[in-house]
This record gives C-alpha cells, structure tokens and sequence, in this order.
C-alpha cells in the first residue's frame, strides 16, 4: 500500500498568477513594452541568480535588504554565495561592466520580472514580487533625469491612474553630504532618547536612513533634522533647477521632500518617488534617482547613472481601481463537431483560421452538441462553428455569432461553404 503523499502549496508570499489573472499582467507587459519603444529603452535580461558578493557591495551591508531579507545559500558544487536577485540594478550594472556595454555610447535599457525578498508579505508586499526596472546608463546631465520622471506621468496617463503624486530631492555630491551627515549624527546624538533600535542601530552607519522612519515618536525629532538641501553646492543646485525646470516644462507637478534619501554613498543628486494614498500604508508606486557612483563601486569605469524602478503587483492593484478587469477571452473561434471525420476537417480547418491569424479551439474528445456550447461560451469566443455529417455532406458548416461584435450583425446560424470559411470569418473577427 503507498504512502498518501501530503498536500503540497506554494509557500508564503510566493503566488500563483492563474490564467485569469494572468490576462491583466499580459495586458501591463504589452503596454509596458509599447511604453519603452516610445523612448527608445532596448531589453535587458539577467539572471536570476547572482554572486552574493554583488548584492552587499551594491546595495550596502548595512542596508535591510542585505540584513535580513535576501535569499542567499552556499552552492553545494563549488561552496559559492549565490543570492537570488533582490532588486535589478546591481546586476543590470553587472552586465554592463561585463560586456562593456558603455564603451562607445550610452544605454537606455529596462528588465522586467521577479525579484526575491525575505519580507513579512502584506498588501503589494511579497517574498516573490515583480519590477520594472528602467536604467539610462552613461548619461550626466538633468535632462535624462527630467525623462525619466516624464515618461512615468506618461504610464500614468497610458494606464489611465490618477491620484498619485510625484515627489522630489536632491541628495547632492558625496563631500556635501558628508558635511551634513557630521550635522545630522550630531543631532541624533543629542536626541537619543527619541531614537528606536533601528535609529540607534543605523546612526552611525546609515544616519540618512533614520531620517526615512515612520515612528510616530521620532517625527519630529526628523522634522528639526538639518536639512541636506541646505548643504547643496552650486553645482547640486543647478542640475536640481534643471530638473524642477522641465518638469515645469511637461506640466508636471511636485513637491519637493527634504525627508527623501537614499542611505548609500553612490547615490546622488536627484531622488524621486511617485506616491498613493490607494493602497494602504505602502504609499510609493514608483522610487528612482542617479546613481553615479555605482559602476565604479562593483569595478567598472567611473561612469554616471540613473533608473527607477516599479512594483507590478502594487501596479496592478492600482491600476484596478481605476480599470474594469479585462474579461478573459481563450479564443476567437471555437469549433463544435459531431462524429471523427468532422472533428478532423475541425483540425484541419483551425490551422487555416491560425495561419490568418485567427485564434481557435477545435472541442477536444466527444460530447453532445449542448455540453460543446457550453464549453465554447465560456471560452470567450466570439463564434461558434459547427461541423457534423450534414455539414460535412453539404460541404459547409454552420457559423454561430455568440458574441455580436455589430448590432447589424444577423441572428441565428449561418451555413457558410468551407471554401470559404476562413475568408468569412476573417471578417467577422475583428
């Protein structure tokens, strides 16, 4: 007697997209896609596994991501830390560098796909998640930075979501910061007793960071913190101006947030994050910013950087609320038959539809002609066609509109000859 073998599901924060829910993440991919062409962002595929290495020397060993929620083990063949992928960037970098991808001129590049980290999973928040990732690699000035802001307000616009806004800073160069951070450990210290155990645990090494907290007992404490704004050279304060200036210039409207940072060296000057009041506490849709420092950092040439990034869950939720849910259609055309011989012309029928283009269902196995209509409702269809030895005999088969695509469109079934079958029905879907 075999053993029953226990239940297996997906493990926490990992879901299963099934293919319902995958017309809608099909439906983001194809317009996400059309939205890179329109500014001219090629694809980059990496691999799902990297160096662990990478990931400590580019996001920071003292950030939370490398603390506590990357996935990393000991390859068993060769005793490597391998991490999978947390975020896109570093090994987007990674590639670059590898395969001298900056050499003779710059990069528009974007990724899309799941990343992995070892999080509490909550609203918009999993273990395994989905990014799109945008990268403009080899590009300085403020322009590229302003484009990047734009061509988000237009996926806004493309998704039809509104009721999120864009907010600004400027983190500036690192001897300005440097400056300010001796300012802020020197505020911190004289506010210890407002501090957490991550605000003392990062005041040290990461005091940009506590400056982001979300306890309500540090806030004001964070308020009265010197501002990094004010520490901003002339050089840092025009390439912001140059940024605020054309997004004045595309009607875009933001709010300039002091409070915004990014605890790592190699980030500087602009940071920006789009934000909702539509999904609960996690309020930020979309966070980006130069990155400068970064391909020197993980070994290339100095070179300037600048991408965002975009959780497609939180996306999709998003954009719900503003969307209908796009109904799930299997096929264009389903085929109905009775008896082998027209179950085969069925077949040999569907492959002319498919080669105009035409997606179509030939009924698998037997059942009576109302189980096959029913199957062929819910499939989405737009028209049924049915084949049986009358049909066949006559050399024709009846064509069923189940979904009018015109109110001109006659009811009932038409006999339609087979010759001309797929003509007619290239037609009628549209």
């Amino acid at each position: 007697m075999t053993q029953a073998f226990a239940k297996v599901t997906a493990i926490r924060g990992m879901n299963d997209a099934l293919p319902g829910a995958s017309v809608r993440w099909e439906l983001l991919e194809d317009n996400v896609r059309a939205w890179m062409r329109a500014y001219g962002y090629r694809n980059m595929r990496t691999p799902i596994l990297e160096h662990t290495r990478l990931f400590t020397r580019g996001i920071g060993e003292v950030t939370d991501i490398v603390e506590k929620e990357m996935y990393s083990f000991t390859d068993a063949l060769n005793g490597e830390s391998l991490t999978m992928r947390p975020e896109f960037t570093a090994g987007m970098v990674r590639a670059t560098i590898e395969h001298n991808l900056i050499y003779d001129r710059p990069q528009r590049v974007y990724a899309m796909g799941p990343v992995f980290r070892h999080e509490r999973p909550q609203r918009g928040r999993y273990r395994q998640f989905h990014q799109i990732d945008v990268e403009a690699l080899g590009l300085a000035g403020p322009d590229i930075d302003a484009e990047m802001i734009i061509m988000v307000a237009r996926l806004w616009s493309l998704l039809g979501i509104k009721d999120v806004q864009l907010e600004l800073n400027s983190l500036g160069q690192s001897e300005e910061r440097a400056a300010h951070r001796a300012a802020l450990i020197l505020h911190l210290e004289a506010h210890k007793a407002v501090l957490d155990e991550d605000g003392l645990r990062r005041m040290y090494t990461n005091p940009l960071r506590v400056l982001d907290t979300k306890n309500p007992a540090m806030q004001a404490m964070a308020d009265a913190a010197p501002k990094l704004f004010d520490y901003l050279g002339e050089q840092s304060r025009a390439h912001f101006d140059g940024v605020c200036a054309r997004l004045q210039d595309a009607g875009i409207v933001y709010r300039i947030n002091p409070r915004m940072v990014r605890g790592l060296d190699y980030y500087n000057l602009t940071v920006f994050e789009w934000v909702t009041d539509k999904l609960g506490a996690q309020a930020t849709v979309c966070g980006g910013g130069r990155y400068d420092g970064l391909i020197e950092l993980v070994g290339g040439k100095p070179a300037p950087a600048v991408g965002f990034a975009i959780g497609m869950e939180r996306l999709l939720d998003l954009w719900g609320q503003y969307q209908p849910e796009t109904p799930q259609t299997e096929c264009d055309v389903y085929f109905v038959h009775q008896g082998e011989s027209a179950q085969r012309r069925a077949a040999t029928l569907a492959e002319s539809l498919r080669d105009a283009g035409i997606s179509t269902i030939v009924h698998a196995g037997a059942g009576s002609f109302k189980a096959q209509f029913k199957r062929a409702d819910t499939s989405g269809a737009v028209i049924a066609v049915i084949l049986g030895d009358d049909e066949l005999a006559a050399g024709a088969a009846s064509v069923k509109m189940l979904r009018s695509q015109s109110t001109s469109e006659p009811a009932g079934q038409q006999q339609v000859s087979l010759d001309n079958l797929v003509a007619f029905l290239k037609e009628k879907v549209k």
